[in-house]
């Protein structure tokens, strides 16, 4: 009688956690769940460092918001796929089962505390710029905090819309946060190049006041408006602009304001 055959032992990666849900949006879109890390507490707008080990031996990270709220029992990310980027080239493969390095150290300046106390808070977000606002919208300090939470998220097409579409739209039958949601929380998906029932950047429709008559609102008033952005670096100034025209100043952890800028993702090329 021989022994049966022993499989090879597992390599474990560094702060590994595994994958435990991967959908694919579109071709150049992806969201994935992971294991969360028991010893892991984090505000909901913050990102940690996760990525994959490369062929040097050394791991290759980079900084992803985290899109789950602080009560999840798993992790969330929200993903754009890059063919020749270092990272998601590999990333937008990976399945249930595998294995990802996750850095537990979460940080960032998209959270609550970041932002004087207000009435109304806008998540100002293109591309996967959506992603701590996935966050934020299933937390419920975001409507303890405002009568009054709108996303604005802007993409080229309407198919790019559809992770953040269907996220938001199914807020109301939350066993959480169902209740909360009612009444308060608005949405304004845009495109800026295929035809959508709203067309137009973000920046755009707020200066043009468009986004305000759509929603029937009043205008950005810095005494009672508070604003989250994320995206491009070209983004991100260009609603700055718009923000500071408005009476809105930049604030920090350790200097609240009214409007924040998360510039950590600006240039990564990944």
């Amino acid at each position: 009688m021989t022994d049966a055959p022993v499989a090879p032992p597992r390599i474990t990666l560094p702060d590994a956690q595994t994958v435990t849900e991967v959908t694919h949006w579109t071709d150049r879109l992806f969201s994935f769940r992971v294991s969360r890390p028991q010893s892991l507490r984090f505000r909901s707008g913050e990102f940690v460092m996760i990525g994959l080990m490369g062929d040097n031996g050394k791991p290759l990270l980079r900084a992803y918001s985290i899109a789950s709220p602080t009560w999840d029992e798993e992790l969330e990310f929200y993903s754009i796929k890059v063919p020749d980027g270092p990272l998601t080239s590999r990333l937008q493969h990976i399945r249930p089962g595998d294995e990802i390095i996750l850095r537990p150290k979460p940080v960032g300046t998209l959270v609550h505390d970041a932002l004087l106390p207000g009435k109304r808070v806008w998540f100002l977000a293109t591309g996967t710029g959506i992603a701590p606002f996935a966050s934020l919208v299933r937390e419920p300090e975001t409507y303890e905090k405002y009568d009054q939470v709108i996303v604005m998220h802007t993409c080229r097409e309407v198919a790019e819309l559809e992770y953040g579409r269907k996220l938001i739209e199914g807020l109301p039958e939350d066993p959480l946060i169902g209740e909360m949601v009612a009444g308060k929380l608005r949405y304004y998906p845009t495109t800026t190049r295929e035809e959508s029932p709203f067309m137009g950047r973000i920046t755009d429709n707020i200066t043009s006041g468009k986004v305000f008559a759509d929603l029937g609102i009043a205008p950005l008033d810095p005494a009672t408006d508070r604003a989250m952005v994320c995206g491009s670096m070209a983004f991100n100034k260009d609603v700055m602009t718009v923000l500071e025209g408005a009476g809105l100043r930049e604030g920090a952890n350790s200097d609240p304001r009214e409007y924040v800028v998360e510039k950590a993702f600006v240039g990564d090329g990944v």
